[in-house]
């Protein structure tokens, strides 16, 4: 039988940002820590994932990486969850997710928007090259094998 190749073992940055992220539950747990939640029953009345489910998710968050795990109350001893640096850096992620999907919703339909806190004004993020200020989005930017590319990745873009 063939061994099982984890998301984290192959090549493709794809592939290993989905094993952190890849699950829906995972999304709606990291939505809640950017809108400021930390303790696991404001997790579990919000998303209303089973506890057992809830905890292994958080739990796999906090081996990850991604979430740190702290006390905020000895007696009786109780946690919370807190973003990491790495963590804080998947926020342009869930942003340009939100984005994708209303872009395909007529703005009446859209239940969350994002806005400039400062104007109320509802923005549209794209991601860019800095360099350039242009949309990557366009045909003008492809994905090639990187200085730290395997055999495969750089047979997959030799041409």
């Amino acid at each position: 039988m063939a061994a099982r190749v984890r998301a984290e073992d192959r090549e493709c940055p794809l592939s290993t940002a989905m094993s952190y992220v890849g699950e829906w539950w995972t999304m709606l747990i990291l939505h809640d820590c950017f809108d400021g939640y930390t303790r696991f029953d404001q997790f579990e009345a919000n998303i209303g994932l089973s506890s057992s489910m809830l905890t292994s998710r958080l739990k796999t968050l906090v081996e990850s990486g991604v979430l740190e795990r702290r006390v905020y109350q000895e007696r009786p001893r109780r946690h919370e969850y807190v973003l990491t640096d790495f963590g804080r850096s998947l926020r342009p992620i869930l942003v340009a997710m939100a984005a994708w999907r209303n872009a395909q919703l007529a703005p009446e339909e859209r239940a969350m928007v994002l806005i400039d806190s400062e104007t109320g004004l509802e923005v549209e993020p794209v991601v860019v090259d800095p360099r350039t200020g242009q949309s990557v989005a366009g045909p003008r930017y492809v994905f090639t094998s990187g200085p730290g590319a395997g055999e495969g990745m750089r047979a997959r873009y030799a041409s």
